[in-house]
């Protein structure tokens, strides 16, 4: 599968626009994803923030990923209109029987497909090999256009899961 996804980002939005990433807990089949871009484009062509329009974004990615962008330099974005899309995501977990909220899901780059672990399986993945400190992750902490561009992707040393490695036992001498 092909990871490269900058193309695919908005060119007119400002490096610090917000965003947000919502991941799924399982891959949507290809008629659930034709069936959520609809809802995403609703979405972004009819964001308001108090009355005005947002400069929105939304797109599915990897058939997995529901990225939120928006630019505020036109127009902030505020609790009213940050939860009218919380209540959107939920429409979508209820629809489509998925989790979008559950931040103890990770995802990895595993043998070229996005393979979601529990959190408290991460250590035992790694120690059995299933993951590396190259692996690829999913990073969706990330909070910008910028950030999303430069750091969503990204190997597990390079990510916020460093500190969670344990370090190799060492040998007994």
């Amino acid at each position: 599968m092909n990871f490269e996804y900058n193309h695919l980002l908005p060119a007119g939005f400002n490096d610090r626009s917000r965003v947000w990433v919502y991941q799924a807990s399982r891959l949507f089949t290809v008629s659930e994803a034709l069936q959520i871009e609809d809802i995403l484009n609703g979405l972004a062509a009819n964001w308001k923030a108090h009355g005005v329009p947002v400069k929105g974004y939304a797109n599915l990615f990897f058939g997995q990923f529901i990225i939120l962008m928006a630019d505020e330099t036109a127009t902030g974005v505020s609790g009213c209109s940050i939860d009218s899309v919380v209540r959107i995501i939920q429409q979508i977990e209820k629809q489509f029987g998925v989790e979008m909220f559950n931040w103890q899901n990770l995802a990895f780059v595993v043998k070229d497909k996005v393979q979601v672990i529990p959190r408290q399986q991460f250590n035992y993945a790694l120690e059995n090999n299933f993951i590396t400190p190259d692996t690829l992750f999913f990073n969706n902490v990330v909070a910008t256009k910028k950030d999303l561009e430069e750091n969503w992707i990204i190997p597990v040393k390079d990510s916020w899961l460093k500190t969670k490695i344990r370090a190799s036992p060492q040998p007994l001498s």
